[in-house]
């Protein structure tokens, strides 16, 4: 049983497994990253699944994640209560910590002085969770209720000046909890406590790496697909990308990459698609040209909804018809579904997560298209496909590339869509990357774009007077892009990006930078 239950989650066969039982907690994610950074394979999973699912996954450790409810409220989430009869060592963060000291005896309320925001936590117990950890340091506490008469059975190890038991052992049963988040930066040594979990306590050896993470998805994909053909619509993306990088490793010739030219393109993207995977990966690239379509489709539309609608039928149609044109057929098709889309499409281990919303790689293909769908991402989150691409050999301007919307440039020209008006913004955003490569600021920025406005200002170009068009620049920094902030790009390298896009791009005589922050604006415009 336990060897089907991780394969139906992807688990790799060698891999330590840390379960995370997710709460609700926004930060519920950013615990399973920290935990495979730390070298374990992390699953999210529905707070109420059954022992017996879990135990079939062969857990190292259960980690209970914090959550907006109050444990003390009727229909608060709960987790099976013969959770401690795994004997797999367990923490509690915050929430999770509340709810596990109440199965075990101890009494739950409302706190005196609330928690929101950094704590001063003063530690009393420097054994294995709290090993090697300051006496005195700073935590990240976000609570309105507390652990507040503790059962005879349990250790304080740390305290707050409003939380007594911020930190807990149990005396008998492997429990640990904490009442503050370690997983965020803003509890500077979290990743330590995190990491004593993890060794000193769960008693993980660190197998979890990317190498092994190829071998196992090539057989994995060999044995699935055996000698038919699989289909992988490439987009230039990283994630499409990495994964057809991985099918050529795992099948070679029997994976065809179909990469549709819609037109609404960065300036050489065509070009680089080609170059990276017909003559450096040999893959059977087909390239179908598609651009003068999707222009007449978009002729004269202006809204942004009914773009991306036009758009995203007119991809479909075309993609189909030439899937239907491949020299003896192929029976699957490829997607770079990431765990995060599989989560928030309430698809994952156990119904890990209510349905929030319907992703375009989560079932949001057309089911007449009739292949079978290969995912071989669906375990991975976004910066793990980064470094698989790398292990993969994948070129770094690839790898590191800033996410680029599906509809393209459509939703970058505000207002209708021409060929002259993707030219313009097509240089200007070449300018505006080159700056900021040449600068050294692509890494340290999250999304880096240019943006044509439907208004034209006055000017003087010259010594005459000119009326030409508005470019907005925008670049944004963020962990997870559910929120982002503007990036501080430096003054002068700001003046460099406007003088060159006004002095080299033709119908140009302005260039603004957009300061506003996600939310209450989006990243994109439109």
């Amino acid at each position: 049983m336990s060897q089907s239950a991780r394969a139906e989650a992807q688990i790799p066969p060698h891999a330590e497994v840390i379960v995370v039982l997710d709460f609700g907690s926004q930060y519920a994610q950013l615990i399973a990253r920290r935990v495979r950074e730390a070298g374990a394979f992390s699953l999210l999973a529905a707070p109420d699944t059954p022992i017996e699912r879990l135990a079939a996954l062969e857990p190292k450790g259960i980690i209970l994640s914090g959550g907006p409810a109050s444990v003390t409220e009727p229909g608060a989430p709960r987790c099976d209560e013969r959770l401690f009869e795994l004997k797999a060592p367990v923490l509690g963060i915050c929430y999770g910590m509340q709810l596990a000291c109440q199965l075990l005896g101890c009494e739950v309320g409302a706190a005196e002085a609330r928690e929101f925001g950094r704590a001063k936590l003063t530690i009393h117990d420097h054994r294995d969770l709290l090993a090697d950890i300051p006496a005195t340091t700073t935590v990240w506490a976000s609570h309105g209720d507390l652990v507040c008469d503790l059962a005879e059975d349990f250790d304080t190890l740390a305290s707050t000046p409003n939380c007594p038991f911020a930190a807990v052992r149990h005396k008998k049963v492997p429990f640990f909890g904490v009442q503050f988040h370690p997983e965020v930066t803003h509890t500077p040594h979290g990743i330590e406590l995190l990491r004593n979990f993890l060794y000193e306590i769960c008693k993980c050896a660190g197998t979890w790496s990317m190498a092994d993470f190829v071998e196992t998805q090539c057989e994995h994909i060999r044995q699935r697909v055996g000698d038919a053909r699989v289909i992988c619509g490439l987009s230039g993306g990283v994630d499409s990308s990495v994964v057809a990088a991985l099918l050529a490793r795992a099948i070679g010739d029997q994976l065809i990459c179909i990469f549709v030219d819609n037109g609404l393109l960065r300036k050489n993207e065509r070009q680089l698609v080609e170059a990276t995977f017909r003559d450096h990966f040999k893959t059977d690239l087909c390239v179908v040209d598609a651009g003068r379509d999707f222009l007449r489709d978009l002729q004269g539309v202006i809204d942004p909804q009914e773009k991306r609608r036009l758009i995203g039928h007119r991809f479909i149609d075309v993609f189909k018809r030439a899937a239907s044109e491949i020299d003896g057929g192929a029976t699957f098709l490829a997607q770079g579904t990431l765990y995060p889309d599989v989560i928030e499409s309430g698809h994952g281990f156990a119904g890990t997560s209510a349905n929030i919303k319907l992703h375009h790689n989560v079932g949001g293909l057309p089911e007449e298209l009739g292949f079978e769908l290969i995912e071989p991402l669906r375990s991975l989150f976004k910066d793990e496909v980064r470094q698989l691409g790398e292990v993969l050999g994948l070129p770094a301007h690839i790898v590191w590339r800033h996410p680029f919307p599906g509809p393209g440039l459509a939703v970058r020209v505000v207002g209708e869509v021409t060929e002259p008006r993707l030219e313009l913004l097509r240089d200007c955003d070449e300018i505006l990357l080159e700056e900021i490569i040449a600068n050294n600021l692509y890494r340290s920025t999250d999304q880096v774009f240019a943006v044509l406005l439907p208004v034209q200002t006055v000017g003087v170009m010259g010594d005459e007077r000119s009326y030409q068009s508005v470019v907005a620049i925008r670049a944004v920094q963020t962990q997870d892009f559910m929120t982002a902030d503007w990036a501080r790009i430096p003054h002068e390298v700001l003046a460099t990006i406007s003088s060159r896009i006004m002095n080299e791009v033709r119908g140009v005589n302005r260039v603004v930078y957009d300061i506003s922050s996600k939310p209450p604006a989006t990243i994109e415009w439109e």
